[in-house]
């Protein structure tokens, strides 16, 4: 990998392009779209993406967005951070996933960890890690923290990853039943397993399994809770430490944020791939015109579009409004908040997936749909992504439940 050497002035560590902007960061991602469709089946071959893309998203300052100024990162806002994913899934799915959910969890980290750990977490600018939310492994207690040990499945962004975040389940107090702890580990202080590329879908996706062997963990890049059950209405560490208040935020919103900008990214990738359908195609029953010169696909393509770009929209409305209420305070960010949020993502993720599955694929034609094709694909992976925990579990039933729990004021046991 080309080596990409911060730069330190007045003791401030700089990135390495002090002058990149938001909007050049995105037009980065644009133009390496072509790219990344043409790579499509080598990724999903290799399991992730190659090692030429992660040289080229270095260089582009992909893997620094959310990092703090302060550790050489670009710190910008969250929503650079969603279209730049949103972006690179339209190009490819599997890639976008790998990407988003290795890359985002920068933000987690400025926001929940204090300074001490932050020092250890961001010293080498570019941050990666796979976060997995399924408790494993065991931990005990030692001296000034745990030794960890255990095997964590789908940790999405493995391959090229700088740390690992998981949870497991310690004993807080004798005689309690063990609940969980979040916790933050370097790359080598764990192994990644040639366990992935088997699914129906986001076979490129580096989801692979990550294996501890007897790590030391010290206390202070531990959490004491699930990260879906942290508060921030207090404040965070990473507010009080950086004053951004991008760093005061619910960590549960801005995660289901993460899968439904995902689901938009690969419902606009099968647009694109069926507007080359629409100019290169014919009907395949008299009158025979062009596909855009008929009225059943102008039909099917206008419900689609209208689908794709609501979902876009919710999807951007959502993030500004994250934004806002880390502005107004993080003593807004209540749990009714964040749940309104993440239910706006689930929204999302359903016109998405509707445009797909009711109008583009069905109508796309068979020999769109072949093995290999990029229809096709896009199908797999977006059936796929409908398997996954957060969406297929958390948002389809317990946050419903959990949003009604919190506008009238009922106490939920789990938090």
């Amino acid at each position: 990998m080309a080596v990409i050497t911060d730069v330190r002035e007045q003791d401030v560590v700089l990135p390495p392009e002090p002058g990149l902007t938001p909007e050049e960061v995105v037009a980065r991602a644009a133009a390496l779209i072509p790219l990344l469709v043409e790579e499509q089946a080598g990724t999903e071959a290799r399991t992730y993406y190659s090692e030429d893309v992660h040289e080229r998203f270095a260089r582009a300052g992909f893997y620094r967005i959310l990092v703090p100024r302060r550790y050489g990162g670009y710190e910008f806002g969250v929503d650079t951070f969603m279209r730049v994913a949103m972006t690179l899934t339209r190009g490819c799915p599997s890639t976008g996933w790998m990407y988003t959910l290795g890359a985002a969890h920068a933000l987690a980290a400025a926001t929940l960890f204090g300074e001490r750990a932050q020092d250890e977490i961001f010293a080498g600018g570019d941050f990666i890690s796979p976060a997995t939310v399924m408790p494993s492994g065991t931990a005990e207690r030692v001296e000034g923290g745990w030794r960890i040990s255990g095997t964590w499945a789908y940790c999405s962004g493995a391959p090229y990853a700088t740390h690992f975040m998981g949870h497991t389940l310690v004993p807080y107090a004798d005689g309690e039943p063990p609940m969980p702890m979040f916790f933050i580990v370097p790359r080598a202080d764990w192994r990644r397993l040639d366990d992935w590329g088997g699914q129906l879908g986001l076979k490129g996706s580096g989801s692979h399994s990550i294996v501890i062997d007897d790590a030391f963990v010290p206390d202070h890049r531990t959490i004491a809770s699930h990260i879906s059950g942290v508060s921030v209405t207090e404040g965070t560490p990473g507010l009080r430490l950086h004053g951004n208040p991008q760093y005061g935020g619910g960590p549960l919103s801005f995660m289901i944020l993460e899968s439904a900008v995902l689901a938009v990214g690969m419902a606009q990738g099968m647009l694109d791939a069926y507007e080359e359908l629409m100019v290169s195609r014919t009907t395949s029953f008299p009158p025979i015109t062009g596909r855009a010169e008929n009225p059943d696909f102008q039909f099917w393509y206008g419900e689609a579009t209208a689908k794709i770009d609501t979902a876009e929209g919710a999807i951007l409305n959502a993030l500004r409004e994250w934004t806002e209420t880390c502005a107004k305070g993080s003593e807004l960010f209540t749990r009714e908040q964040e749940l309104r949020i993440a239910t706006i993502g689930r929204e999302a993720v359903r016109l998405s997936w509707d445009a797909v599955q009711r109008y583009l694929f069905p109508t796309a034609g068979s020999s769109a749909v072949r093995n290999g094709e990029r229809v096709e694909r896009i199908w797999r992976d977006m059936s796929t992504l409908h398997s996954h925990a957060g969406i297929a579990v958390y948002l389809s039933t317990m946050a419903n439940r959990e949003r009604a729990m919190a506008r009238f004021g009922i106490e939920d046991p789990h938090h």
